[in-house]
């Protein structure tokens, strides 16, 4: 494994002016984080940070962890939502550039950590409080520990808890694990560790950390593992969705990093180097599983960005071997940033330019929704609003501005018993959402009335998510907080 030569004046000049590079993006991040709206997901896992657990009916809870924290030092919005995420972004790429010192010296570490902040996905999607951008850090602080385990042994600790935070964040890191055995059955040196103690230490310190959410898992019906690895088991055979994986990420890695990843995989196996090989070894299991869920489902585009920081590397291992190395970080830098400042100043700004074809649409109009839905409230003299999807729950909370209570009343799985106070339901309602998701005649199952229909509107006029309506009820025949109500 090749170390990083003593910094020379020059090496330390890429150093600071690296660092004084990605201070400047986490500012301009740390702005797009206050301006843009949350997503609907975003506020969901907001509602989880009220109520700190070892797991959630989703995912892990390691988002709602960083919301916790983030929310007590930058207040309850959309900063405090996203600040450790935006933070995790430049530690991120700081062990990115480290890591491709260690491959390569100052060329690969500069390339690796220049082409990672340029990945389409990592530039606009650092700043989401989602569980990808925890699983993102936590990886490549795996990656991080293991290439010092060769020669301080006590780095397998730490990588072994790194890997167990990455699966308190989202359970695709147990992919890690098949992924650490592959890289280290691929060398006569990797087989030689496997007979040490120490890969095995790791294993029982990721496993005893991991352990948290597995008891709270037993604890409440197998919830959260039910609801994920239930996506495993395939369904029909459908092909087409592996070419748009593909194409996907092709697009949101960044077509040039892409390719130099791909070029770089490449030569990691044949040459046999230990770091790159670990980069690429360790992302196979969960690649091979993507791919094959593909076959049956559609593949998310998110998902895969656990896999972006060791592409990265992949990448400027690659840039290594290239004479104009420079030249095609000053192409491929500028593309990838100014594309992901425009991304972000569009999904800061208040109005939309693309109509209804806006996919920043669900982001806009939340707060006068909010407005209308409470002076309907207030109109029907309705002491509860409810809805039927989780992410317009989240969103009415969000904005402060409807009074009472706010509950969905179907997935009530979703919710434990320490989510907020229950409202009484004995008293009317509002029950608001999309206009496609309300069903008048299962409301009716629900409730003895059923009134009529009030249409609302958010965001772009025509769009997919445009036709809300809301319809008083009251007298619910079921225990609705329970067995929830199917409407």
């Amino acid at each position: 494994m090749s170390r990083p030569p003593s910094p020379s004046g020059e090496a330390l000049r890429i150093r600071a002016g690296l660092l004084a590079l990605l201070t400047v993006l986490a500012l301009l991040r740390l702005v797009a984080a206050q301006s843009i709206p949350l997503t609907e997901d975003e506020a969901y896992y907001r509602l989880w940070a009220q109520h700190p657990a070892l797991g959630y009916y989703d995912h892990p809870p390691m988002v709602a962890w960083w919301i916790w924290l983030g929310s007590r030092v930058a207040g309850d919005g959309p900063l405090g939502v996203r600040l450790l995420p935006v933070a995790s972004s430049l530690l991120t790429t700081l062990m990115v550039f480290d890591l491709g010192e260690r491959i390569g010296g100052r060329r690969a570490g500069l390339s690796a950590a220049i082409l990672y902040s340029a990945c389409l996905t990592v530039g606009f999607g650092a700043i989401l409080a989602i569980p990808d951008v925890p699983a993102s850090l936590f990886w490549v602080s795996t990656l991080w520990a293991l290439a010092r385990a060769e020669t301080k042994p006590v780095f397998w600790l730490g990588a072994g808890a790194a890997a167990g935070l990455a699966c308190l964040s989202k359970y695709s890191a147990l992919f890690l694990a098949p992924g650490v055995l592959l890289w280290l059955a691929l060398t006569g040196e990797g087989r030689r560790r496997l007979l040490s103690p120490w890969p095995w230490l790791a294993a029982v310190v990721a496993a005893a950390l991991f352990a948290a959410n597995v008891w709270w898992n037993a604890e409440h019906h197998w919830l959260t593992f039910a609801k994920q690895f239930g996506r495993v088991s395939p369904g029909r055979f459908a092909p087409r969705y592996l070419g748009e994986f593909i194409a996907t990420q092709f697009v949101l890695l960044n077509p040039a990093v892409a390719v130099l990843a791909a070029a770089g995989a490449v030569r990691a196996f044949k040459a046999r180097a230990a770091l790159p090989l670990m980069a690429a070894a360790t992302s196979i299991p969960f690649i091979g599983y993507l791919a094959l869920h593909s076959l049956h489902d559609r593949v998310q585009a998110h998902w895969p960005v656990p896999l972006y920081p060791a592409a990265a590397l992949l990448a400027g291992f690659a840039a290594m071997s290239a004479e104009d190395w420079k030249a095609r970080l000053a192409r491929v830098a500028p593309m990838g940033v100014a594309l992901t400042a425009m991304a972000l100043a569009y999904m800061a700004w208040p109005r939309t330019f693309a109509g209804k074809a806006d996919p920043s649409d669900q982001l806009r109009g939340w707060p006068v929704f909010a407005a209308q839905v409470d002076g309907l409230r207030g109109a029907h003299d309705a002491s509860w609003t409810g809805t039927l999807s989780y992410g317009v729950n989240a969103q009415l909370q969000a904005q402060h501005a409807v009074t009472g209570p706010v509950l969905q009343l179907n997935e009530r799985d979703r919710y434990g018993e320490d989510h907020g106070p229950a409202p009484d339901l004995t008293k009317p309602g509002l029950v608001v959402d999309l206009y496609r998701r309300v069903d008048r005649e299962r409301l009716k199952a629900c409730f003895a009335r059923v009134g009529p229909a009030t249409g609302l509107q958010r965001g772009a006029e025509g769009g997919p998510d445009a036709l809300y309506v809301a319809v008083p009820v009251s007298g619910p025949k079921i225990d609705v907080l329970k067995a929830g109500c199917p409407g």
